[in-house]
């Protein structure tokens, strides 16, 4: 397989986990090809190299800039704008993390919150049913917000060494 072959085959598998992860698969595209160019490069070449408009690769650029991934440099006497992707893994897992944990789980903390003071009839068994529920899962998603915040503050050799400890 040739680098050109095997570039646009990690672009097209980046993309489709993307958007498992829940990401937009341009612009999981857009990532992959950022972290595999040795250089920033500009949106014509983003454009022209996954065939995709103007505009959709302004708005990936924006949001991927938005999600802490992509970050726009301006090179001296030049008009034009270049982009650059961080290339170290864990920085990219913390950040994806960071902004999946603020976008979805924050917010779903904060209902579940508001969930559990909840006042009622102990006998009733619904009641009792849906507050127990609610409880339990707001305690396993405040748990889960623990172990991104370890995960967010903590260096990678360690984070690593205590999962595997976990597992032995």
């Amino acid at each position: 397989m040739e680098l050109a072959e095997a570039k646009l085959k990690f672009i097209e598998a980046w993309g489709k986990l993307g958007s498992e992860w829940g990401i937009n698969r341009t612009m999981a595209q857009v990532h992959a090809l950022l972290l595999v160019s040795p250089e920033a490069l500009t949106t014509e070449e983003i454009m022209e190299t996954l065939s995709i408009s103007r505009g959709n690769a302004n708005m990936t650029l924006r949001d991927l800039m938005g999600w802490g991934l992509v970050e726009k440099q301006h090179k001296a006497g030049e008009r034009k704008e270049y982009f650059f992707a961080d290339k170290d893994s864990w920085n990219i897992a913390r950040q994806v993390a960071q902004e999946r944990k603020k976008r979805e789980l924050e917010p779903v903390i904060k209902i579940l919150n508001e969930l559990t003071e909840l006042k009622g009839d102990d006998k009733d068994p619904a009641f009792k049913t849906f507050k127990k529920s609610v409880t339990d899962i707001n305690k396993l998603a405040k748990n889960v917000n623990r172990t991104l915040e370890t995960m967010l503050k903590a260096d990678e050799s360690w984070f690593f060494g205590s999962i595997f400890k976990i597992f032995k």
